[in-house]
């Protein structure tokens, strides 16, 4: 089965609106947020305008349907992720939250100095900061895998660097700034024969191919729901279930409780105990329509389509002479990062953007990415369910134009 790309357009309001003396919006910023759709939209603003209340605490009417719209959402994740029981479904904030409970949680407690945390060159600062500052508390090293000029993991220097030191691994499964979609099974199979822990960065991944954490038997994964065409702040921690049973909460307040008195706290079980606080409901609520949406599209088809975009976008540009790519996995998502001659990124974005065509232009949160390639930035073109070869001919148009003024 095929997507419908003009039905799947007009479920996105975004793209009906013209821009910059009346040009049509082409949105080429996947990478950093999708836009919403309109089942997303309108489950969000069904709970604002009819179902607002809070959730796990009332017991009239609003209260108890508010609470089973987020737990539904719970359930729908399990089965998108293939977790074994949604108890191992934490909401968080984001990916970025999701990565620094565990390090501040499972780290702090369960590592110690000397210990080795092994990441990759290619990792969003989210999963560099959260290392960097555990190391930093408990006497961690923080070693890095390096990367080839394609943007891949040099995996024969991947595998040499576990060692019995090695306790705890982290790495993006898709990354952000290249495009590369790493060998997540290897990595995590290699990692476990040495008795580390992993965790898997899926934010770039969970839109566009299916994320089997069953499969991959890592300890934890983490996405985040606004690059799943989600509300911003919300995410998800996947964890198993005997570690998250025995990591202490690293927030407290309510919800997370079972029993407080002055002289002792009784923590509520997993999820619920690194649950504190009134949550984003009406984003939990949203994520959950989201995914409804994704999975019917069907992520294989979605995958496929996305890579006919991908070589056709590649094929396109790679004729426009003085630009050269970043990121050439042959197994990569459909991202696109580039440079034109010795036009700065920043101008090749504001010069696109006249044009109405959104991109990326900077580092994208991997500062060590662009210093491995020897660049500042980058521009980058990140494509979508919505996008087509019509948004990517206005693209190469749009950087012709980018020459002509610059060049």
């Amino acid at each position: 089965m095929s997507l419908n790309i003009d039905k799947i357009r007009s479920d996105f309001p975004a793209l009906n609106q013209r821009i910059n003396d009346d040009k049509p919006l082409v949105y080429l910023d996947n990478a950093a947020t999708t836009l919403k759709s309109k089942p997303v939209i309108e489950a969000v603003n069904q709970h604002y305008q009819m179902e607002s209340a809070n959730i796990h605490r009332g017991v009239h009417y609003l209260s108890e349907l508010a609470t089973q719209k987020y737990e539904d959402t719970r359930e729908k994740v399990k089965r998108f992720i293939n977790a074994p029981k949604k108890e191992q479904i934490v909401f968080t904030s984001g990916t970025t939250a999701a990565i620094n409970l565990v390090a501040q949680s499972y780290g702090k407690t369960y590592l110690q100095e000397g210990d080795e945390i092994l990441i990759t060159h290619m990792e969003h600062h989210s999963n560099i900061v959260p290392w960097q500052i555990l190391c930093e508390q408990v006497g961690c090293v923080l070693k890095v895998a390096p990367i080839n000029d394609d943007g891949e993991v040099i995996m024969d220097e991947y595998l040499a660097m576990l060692t019995e030191k090695t306790k705890f691994v982290s790495f993006v499964y898709v990354s952000n700034s290249l495009g590369t979609i790493n060998p997540a099974k290897q990595m995590i199979d290699a990692a476990h024969a040495v008795g580390a822990i992993v965790l898997v960065d899926a934010a770039q991944a969970v839109a566009h191919m299916s994320v089997d954490v069953k499969d991959l038997d890592c300890e934890f994964m983490t996405f985040s729901g606004h690059k799943l065409f989600g509300p911003t702040g919300t995410g998800v921690l996947y964890g198993k279930e005997e570690l998250l049973a025995k990591m202490p909460p690293v927030m407290g307040g309510g919800d997370m409780i079972l029993n407080v008195t002055f002289e002792k706290t009784t923590y509520n079980r997993p999820p619920y105990k690194f649950e504190a606080g009134t949550p984003h409901i009406a984003g939990v609520i949203g994520l959950g329509a989201a995914i409804d949406y994704v999975s019917e599209l069907g992520l294989e088809e979605i995958a496929a389509y996305e890579q006919q975009l991908l070589d056709y976008a590649t094929n396109s540009l790679d004729n426009i002479p003085g630009i050269r790519f970043f990121g050439t996995s042959k197994h990569k998502t459909a991202i696109i990062s580039f440079l034109i001659d010795d036009v700065h990124p920043h101008d090749i974005g504001s010069i696109l953007d006249l044009q109405g065509v959104a991109i990326r232009a900077g580092h994208h949160c991997t500062q060590p990415v662009m210093q491995r390639f020897d660049i500042p930035a980058t521009g980058r073109a990140s494509f979508s369910i919505y996008n087509t070869h019509e948004d990517i001919d206005t693209l190469a148009q749009a950087i012709h134009k980018v020459k002509e003024v610059f060049v």
